[in-house]
């Protein structure tokens, strides 16, 4: 298990939802948080209450200069964790252009953004931790998901890249894959979602998962046999089922 008391993590996209969850149980832990989002008033909101050290760090994910202003100001942190998304349901006949230029330009290459500020001073120092959010959904293409599936895939991807290049060194690079969680996100599907998380249910899991040694976790584990079992199919039988 890791020892949390002391340790001072950044959180990006803390503000509401899986992120404020997690910003709670880590600071009950004993982490100082640097927490991040667009809006600097749900961020010092949150500061305020948490019963640790917190700092708000107002950043936009889609433009790097404020990613690497934000990193001044956080100064030295010994993990980062991403949890910024845009999420909007839709499938290929119904493209949004800007809707997924959006869920791209926030969920993958925000977090390529966000890796390529926070990364180098840890591999300099041979010490640290990333934590990436990928979901159930970017395990294989899904109908409805042309935005948002691959984006996460991006996310996923990323994540083992680097663990593949990271994981004899002193730097950890984990990634959480969770399914659906009740925010302000998900309140935008008019279909039934399976194993629903409340947000504290999903930060608790991820924060156990932070805690150890694995590399990946996907949850929740049941329906998440589903998406990883699916991988095995082939694709006359996987598209006749989940199309």
């Amino acid at each position: 298990m890791r020892d949390w008391t002391g340790k001072r993590y950044w959180l990006i996209g803390a503000s509401e939802g899986l992120g404020e969850a997690l910003a709670e149980r880590m600071s009950k832990a004993g982490v100082e948080l640097v927490l991040s989002a667009r809006s600097r008033d749900k961020l010092e909101a949150l500061a305020d209450r948490l019963p640790g050290r917190a700092m708000a760090v107002p950043l936009d994910v889609t433009d790097l200069d404020s990613l690497k202003q934000a990193a001044e100001e956080a100064g030295e942190i010994d993990g980062m964790v991403y949890l910024a998304g845009a999420y909007w349901p839709f499938g290929a006949r119904e493209i949004d252009a800007e809707q997924i230029e959006a869920m791209g330009d926030i969920n993958f290459t925000g977090a390529l953004r966000a890796v390529a500020v926070a990364l180098p001073p840890m591999v300099a120092r041979d010490s640290g931790h990333i934590v990436l959010t990928g979901s159930l959904s970017g395990f294989r293409g899904l109908p409805g998901a042309v935005g948002y599936t691959p984006s996460k895939a991006g996310v996923m991807a990323l994540a083992e890249s680097m663990y593949c290049d990271l994981r004899k060194t002193g730097v950890q690079v984990q990634v959480a894959n969770p399914g659906f969680i009740r925010t302000r996100l998900t309140d935008k599907n008019d279909f039934h979602m399976p194993f629903l998380m409340e947000p504290e249910e999903a930060a608790r899991t991820m924060f156990e998962h932070m805690s150890g040694d694995r590399f990946k976790r996907s949850f929740p584990t049941l329906f998440s046999w589903v998406f990883r079992g699916s991988q095995f199919l082939p694709d006359w039988l996987y598209y006749r089922i989940f199309s």
